[in-house]
């Protein structure tokens, strides 16, 4: 069995540089829509870059930015992780790279006296611009949602891929 450690060593330092900058990439994406930083969000995209959050679709970065910045703004509480990163350079084209992340994430909007926590894995692909590397397409497929009402704990609902939401 190759463990993560044993890929590490083999790949050269070019390599692990790309690989590190679009962990590092990933992370800023995650940081800025938590901490509503909307022109850093916008900058972690391409000029053509796309996006499908389990089927909440996305042509064009300035559509997910404006989007985020209308449903996640002031009073929208969220805390988005993402961890176990699988990333791989194109071989053929070492400017392109895919990966996937776990995310966990939390919304709470106590406006709406409303909390969301869940699971997903995202599936990315890169590409690398004269800024450095960029998003292409980002989105996540759920594993898992838990709805809760503030105001009645008891009345959690969870969603998964056995039960969709409505049932």
């Amino acid at each position: 069995m190759t463990t993560r450690t044993d890929r590490m060593q083999q790949m050269d330092m070019s390599t692990l540089t790309d690989i590190a900058a679009i962990e590092r990439l990933k992370y800023r994406y995650l940081r800025c829509l938590d901490t509503k930083s909307w022109d850093g969000f916008a900058a972690c995209f391409a000029d053509d870059a796309t996006a499908d959050y389990n089927g909440l679709v996305f042509d064009d970065p300035d559509s997910v930015v404006d989007y985020m910045r209308t449903n996640m703004g002031e009073g929208v509480l969220t805390l988005h992780q993402a961890h176990h990163p699988e990333i791989d350079l194109d071989p053929e084209d070492r400017d392109r790279a895919t990966g996937t992340w776990y995310l966990q994430d939390r919304v709470i909007v106590d406006a709406y006296r409303f909390a969301l926590e869940g699971g997903a894995f995202y599936t990315d692909t890169y590409v690398r611009t004269a800024d450095g590397w960029r998003i292409r397409h980002t989105g996540y497929r759920r594993t898992f949602e838990l709805k809760q009402n503030l105001d009645d704990p008891a009345g959690i609902r969870v969603y998964g891929p056995g039960r969709p939401p409505g049932r």
